[in-house]
């Protein structure tokens, strides 16, 4: 009995593989996955994987044929990836509400940001950049799934000492920020981010990093006119039924 086939599609990674380290399959700039099939949507509906939040990465990991280290996937990429599940699945128009009115969009002609010169020109997850007020000079990098996770139970532990506390975007920076002024220790970085980043600088270093980071456009124009907007990604984007 020969076995049955199921189709797969390559996907290319908005940061061309260009920011992986060498010898990573993730360096190859693209992917293979394959089709959606009821094996991942039991997956999508797992009561267990919804509540405790990891039902996205469960399907995607189902779904993703290359043997790659997921942990090292960029969030970039991980966008990527996760607009051609959601095509490969349920197919490439996405309906949904925005201020009232019904809107479609067609997944399948969403492109990658252009790809900024900088990582071209430097090929690896680090960059410098130069506080505009403060004056100094910091290197960052483009957080991966794995920081993800680690920011996430960072947060979780912080709020069981603390209900009421908050600090996301300082606990983001300690982990995009690699060095200030020469200086890679952790307790260094943790001490400049909390008691020496001006509000200006932390503004400013937000947007360059978002200028730079690969990512997939996820906007669109309302057709009531205005400035392109973010889709935004709600229950229905893989639960169209609901």
């Amino acid at each position: 009995m020969s076995e049955f086939k199921i189709p797969t599609e390559t996907i290319e990674l908005p940061s061309k593989g260009l920011l992986y380290p060498e010898g990573s399959e993730l360096a190859k700039g693209t992917i293979e996955m394959k089709y959606m099939t009821a094996r991942e949507e039991d997956i999508l509906t797992n009561q267990s994987y919804i509540q405790n939040g990891t039902v996205l990465d469960k399907l995607m990991k189902s779904l993703i044929v290359s043997k790659i280290n997921y942990d090292e996937l960029l969030v970039g990429d991980k966008n990527a990836i996760m607009v051609a599940a959601r095509i490969l699945g349920y197919g490439k128009d996405y309906t949904f509400d925005y201020l009232g009115e019904t809107h479609t969009v067609d997944l399948s002609i969403l492109e990658s940001k252009p790809l900024h010169s900088e990582i071209e020109k430097r090929k690896t997850n680090e960059f410098e950049f130069v506080l505009p007020h403060s004056g100094n000079r910091v290197t960052f990098r483009f957080l991966t799934h794995k920081d993800e996770q680690d920011i996430n139970r960072e947060m979780d532990g912080l709020k069981k000492i603390n209900k009421d506390s908050s600090p996301e975007l300082t606990t983001r920076l300690k982990y995009i920020i690699t060095s200030v002024e020469g200086r890679s220790e952790k307790k260094d970085i943790r001490d400049f981010v909390d008691n020496y980043l001006l509000a200006k600088d932390s503004r400013a270093l937000r947007e360059y990093i978002k200028e730079l980071q690969p990512d997939v456009d996820l906007s669109f124009f309302p057709s009531s006119g205005g400035d392109r907007v973010n889709i935004p990604i709600g229950i229905s984007f893989f639960w169209p039924d609901i």
